[in-house]
């Protein structure tokens, strides 16, 4: 991006801007390189305006993400590049268990040959409802976790490792979804949306008016846990009918005649398979899906709705049906302004939305968190 569009979006003035940018390009996070004429001609000033460019190889974080049975985990550089990843898959889900693999696999990349100088933070994605103030999660059904100190024990197994300065945020996997749309995926410049991720349970992330809904607690936005359907099944969290048993893997994996505790890989795999028969199998998730949707069109009134996790999937092969339901069940105002999409980001939207996460100390004060390299080697 050139400088001079920099302070065109910051409202700054050119020497705030360039002192800035200077200061960021000493700390490492960013370079400059001198900037094409526009249409072959200098600018007023006698000379282009600078290229900044940001450094993902030298400045990064951690992010994680963690699901039912794996744990995926990786470097992001600033911009949001995916430097290096790995992913394991977990037996022992215990809080404590998890945090450990979570600090192994954090020393790793720390230790690879792509980490940068600078590693600034770790931020963590959990299925589940996670209290703001200091990342506790107070109940992740599918993980059979409920007030599990989760963020003190990440912090604890760090240090273990010798990673003890190394800042940890803990947030929900729908809200971090969201995030991640909002800034660098297909909600850019979308002030209200949600995100519904969509896999053993259904996380949601809702931004309205440009910032994120996180209600008293940081507990706002459990739309997998509205009730949609009466008779319907128990839930995790002891409810019935909740959406996300409705609309998750497992009911997905039942209507395609695989079973209940079917690997996420044979439902992709059948999804993907396509076929006309195959969207009729899977009516009833369809219309449960638009059900949902049509209560989050009633209630929240979005721009832009983002169907993720196995629901991108999902959701091309079934859109006429939900467009049906929805057009059945959603008041006509707010309808006509909604949009339903799959992530830009793919697969990777929670994954980016913990590193964004955990790149916030970072952006508000650069100088602070990039005075020293990371530990390496221990």
């Amino acid at each position: 991006m050139r400088r001079a569009e920099l302070t065109d979006l910051t409202g700054l003035n050119r020497s705030t801007i360039a002192g800035l940018v200077a200061e960021l390009e000493a700390l490492g996070a960013v370079t400059q390189e001198p900037g094409p004429a526009i249409g072959g001609r200098p600018t007023k000033a006698g000379r282009p305006s600078p290229v900044v460019r940001a450094c993902p190889e030298t400045v990064q974080v951690l992010a994680a993400d963690v699901a039912v049975g794996r744990i995926s985990m990786a470097l992001i550089g600033l911009g949001g590049s995916v430097v290096a990843r790995r992913a394991r898959s977990v037996s022992d889900t215990s809080p404590k268990a998890m945090a450990e693999l979570l600090a192994s696999i954090g020393r790793e990349l720390i230790d690879s040959p792509k980490a940068g100088q600078h590693v600034v933070g770790l931020g963590i994605s959990v299925p589940g409802v996670v209290r703001g103030s200091d990342g506790n999660v107070r109940f992740a059904p599918n993980l059979g976790w409920a007030d599990a100190p989760f963020h003190a024990l990440v912090t604890d197994a760090l240090a273990a490792r010798g990673l003890p300065t190394l800042p940890v945020r803990v947030g929900n996997d729908g809200y971090l979804g969201a995030l991640a749309e909002h800034l660098r995926g297909a909600a850019r410049g979308v002030a209200d949306l949600v995100f519904v991720e969509g896999e053993v349970g259904v996380g949601c992330g809702v931004i309205v008016g440009g910032r994120p809904l996180v209600g008293a607690g940081g507990y706002a936005g459990e739309l997998g846990h509205m009730s949609v359907r009466g008779d319907g099944r128990r839930c995790r969290c002891g409810a019935k009918g909740c959406w996300e048993t409705e609309i998750g893997t497992e009911a997905m994996a039942r209507a395609l005649g695989l079973p209940d505790d079917a690997g996420d890989d044979q439902v992709v795999a059948l999804l993907r398979a396509g076929g006309p028969q195959r969207a009729v199998q899977l009516n009833e998730v369809a219309h449960y899906l638009g059900v949902g949707l049509a209560n989050v069109v009633n209630l929240l009134n979005p721009r832009l709705v983002i169907l993720g996790g196995l629901l991108r999937d999902l959701y091309p092969l079934v859109a006429v049906q939900v467009g049906e339901v929805l057009a059945e069940a959603a008041l006509q105002a707010p309808m006509e302004q909604v949009t339903l999409a799959v992530p830009l980001l793919g697969g990777d939207a929670v994954l980016i939305g913990a590193a964004e996460f955990a790149w916030e100390a970072t952006l508000a004060d650069p100088a602070a968190v990039l005075g020293q390299p990371v530990v390496r080697g221990v």
